[in-house]
């Protein structure tokens, strides 16, 4: 079997690229992005008022802050390959549990486990990229696997509404059925073709080794390990108290605030899928030639200008242009995230380095929602939280360009 694998036409890196797509499919394009889809159908079935909606999603970004937390103890005496696929199945149990539940404290339970189980899938896939391919490489890596998020939202965006013409009032437990079953199959994929290191193989990493001068040896670095990780988690943060406000409740304000058909407001969702396609490449590529500093930049000023269209109340027009900029920028933070711990902390420390700023990213992710969710209840609407979003955005978006460059790391 190793030696089929050895013998590819190709490096193995890619099939852990691929296998890394099908992951981030079904851990948080599913698992996560399809909850917009979702949520009206629920929202009648189970009697949610906005505010309820809202702690439903915080409660799996709270799962997966827990699973953020416990993650390099669980990779240190699992490895990744064995992580993922438990975290897979853990997603594929929960979300096939939710199809079947009756009530609020039943979901939210089971909602926190699929948090849970996308941390475990989540992290460990992203980290593979820093031992599978040097520094050269590792922004394109991440930008294709975080393509599989942008196929999952096109994919839901004309999934659920299909289902829920077929199955009427129904259609959101079928939903959630057929996204646990997907997830299952993901499961068994990648726990046959992931590998953990290029070792395993007798393989290299892919990329050219760099050539590190004495001038390099020598250069102090710019700033401490420890403030690097901060500052790179507060960036991270501020994306994650963002981007699912935008994620969770988007589809909501078309149906409910500018009166789409639910079919229409999924076409609108799937574009976010379609941009995201190539959202993580395209940045990821931008991060390789430009740094990760620019990259950070880059991103943090297209997402301004899209909360800030969202939250502008001009019209159709508008939330179309939001939506565009949206899908463009939606998963390059992570892509770019994935590819910066490594080049500032080395391949010894990026697990945890990844983990460390994913805690920041998951602390802001299970804020966001939760309180823009209380927001819309009193206001009424969701224009403040996008217009605070906008906000948050443009701080970080400063913040970003005061970042140090890195050392040179294979």
């Amino acid at each position: 079997m190793f030696e089929f694998q050895r013998r590819l036409p190709f490096h193995y890196g890619w099939v852990i690229v691929l296998c890394g797509i099908l992951t981030l499919f079904a851990c948080l394009g599913l698992a996560r992005f399809a909850y917009g889809m979702l949520l009206p159908g629920m929202r009648e079935g189970l009697g949610l008022a906005y505010d309820q909606m809202g702690y439903v999603s915080t409660g799996n970004f709270a799962g997966y802050l827990i699973s953020v937390a416990l993650a390099p103890l669980v990779i240190r005496r699992f490895k990744p390959r064995l992580t993922i696929t438990f975290g897979l199945l853990l997603i594929a149990c929960c979300m096939m549990g939710i199809s079947q539940s009756n009530s609020l404290q039943t979901t939210l339970i089971l909602y926190v486990l699929t948090g849970i189980g996308s941390g475990f899938a989540n992290i460990p896939v992203m980290v593979l990229v820093s031992h599978w391919f040097r520094r050269e490489r590792r922004g394109r890596a991440a930008g294709l696997m975080v393509v599989g998020n942008g196929v999952a939202i096109v994919f839901s965006g004309f999934f659920i509404p299909y289902l829920n013409q077929q199955f009427g009032a129904q259609g959101w437990r079928f939903g959630w059925l057929s996204l646990g079953l997907i997830a299952l199959l993901i499961a068994v994929i990648a726990a046959c073709l992931l590998r953990n290191d290029p070792a395993e193989l007798g393989m290299e990493p892919l990329g050219a080794r760099e050539e590190i001068s004495v001038d390099n040896l020598t250069k102090p670095e710019p700033a401490n390990g420890g403030r690097i990780i901060v500052w790179l988690g507060l960036l991270y943060l501020v994306f994650g108290a963002t981007y699912m406000v935008y994620g969770t409740f988007i589809v909501t304000t078309m149906v409910e605030e500018y009166r789409f058909a639910e079919s229409s407001a999924g076409m609108f969702w799937s574009w976010v899928g379609f941009f995201g396609l190539f959202s993580g490449v395209l940045f990821g590529a931008l991060s390789d030639r430009i740094g990760r500093k620019g990259g950070l930049v880059a991103v943090f000023s297209v997402q301004t200008v899209a909360y800030l269209l969202a939250g502008s109340g001009i019209g159709t027009p508008a939330l179309v242009a939001s939506v565009v900029l949206y899908g463009i920028a939606a998963f390059a933070i992570p892509t770019i995230m994935a590819a910066a711990v490594a080049d500032y902390m080395g391949l010894s420390k990026a697990a945890a380095a990844f983990s460390i700023v994913t805690f920041f990213f998951a602390v802001g992710q299970t804020i966001g929602p939760g309180a823009a969710g209380v927001i819309a209840e009193v206001s009424g609407s969701f224009s403040a939280s996008y217009l605070c979003s906008a906000a948050l955005t443009s701080a970080a978006l400063l913040f970003a360009l005061f970042l140090p460059s890195p050392k040179l790391q294979s």
